[in-house]
């Protein structure tokens, strides 16, 4: 390498070194920051401060909590630069921040938060829909369709959609509804599913009857699909039975109720 040209990149390297330290200067002695809340104050000065914000979408979710988030975001924006009125600037508010604790709470499926010249701001929420109620260790919780937890369920305030119990049931709730659409004969009949020993379902439905189902949602759906096909062609449920076990490939096993309670089991073949 020539001489020169080693000594242009020296000078180069060193002229790279310090423009480097100028940055971590300036970073520890805040000037970014005081630049952007000087910013933001002369903008919040000229008119574009936060007088106030709408919200959209809101269904069942509490409000309050919506407001807690905004509120405080507000307060730390007004602190960081004060206004005439203590109003908050609208350059120095966190837009992206208010959107990624309202995605903490499980009602919240997506939220968009914009702001709206001159001042207000706009946060618009979408909200999961409630599926199910997931029981678990005598809590009650309200879940979606993926089984994500929405908020909790007091007994005497219990909606008209179908229970999940179990430990872990709600995480197998997409598997349950993606067998149920299928059989859409039972779907609108079932009570409640039970998530037994971590592997399979017991299904009950609204006219009393237990459904056992084998381990395996390829095989779970096989013998549902089974039953939904003879329930169609023979009525089974609604003839007061107690229990369908269809745990056995191709066997169905009846349990009958007797008049002192007592049961008797009774196997059939499957005729499909």
């Amino acid at each position: 390498m020539e001489r020169g040209t080693a000594g242009r990149i020296a000078r180069w390297g060193f002229g790279l070194f310090l423009l480097a330290m100028a940055i971590v200067a300036l970073i520890a002695l805040d000037v970014p920051g005081k630049l952007l809340r000087a910013t933001g104050s002369a903008t919040g000065e000229a008119g574009f401060a936060v007088d106030g914000y709408q919200i959209v979408g809101l269904k069942n979710m509490d409000r309050g909590l919506v407001d807690a988030v905004v509120t405080d975001e507000l307060k730390r924006a007004a602190d960081a630069a004060t206004l005439p009125g203590g109003k908050p600037a609208q350059a120095l508010v966190d837009v992206d921040g208010i959107r990624d604790a309202l995605l903490g709470f499980g009602w919240v499926k997506d939220a968009r938060v914009s702001r709206r010249l001159p001042d207000q701001l706009v946060i618009d929420i979408v909200e999961r829909t409630p599926a199910a109620v997931w029981q678990n260790r005598g809590q009650l919780s309200l879940i979606d369709g993926e089984g994500v937890v929405l908020d909790q369920v007091p007994v005497d305030k219990m909606p008209d959609l179908p229970l999940l119990i179990g430990p872990d049931a709600n995480r197998h709730a997409v598997e349950l509804r993606a067998m149920m659409d299928k059989v859409p004969t039972l779907k609108p009949q079932l009570a409640s599913a039970t998530w037994i020993g971590k592997r399979r379902w017991d299904l009950a439905f609204s006219s009393g009857e237990t459904v056992a189902l084998p381990e395996g949602d390829a095989a779970a759906a096989r013998a549902l699909q089974r039953f939904a096909k003879m329930d169609r062609s023979t009525g089974l449920l609604g003839r007061g039975l107690k229990r369908f076990d269809l745990r056995m490939e191709g066997k169905m096993i009846v349990r009958l109720p007797r008049e002192a309670g007592e049961t008797v089991n009774l196997t059939e073949e499957s005729p499909t």
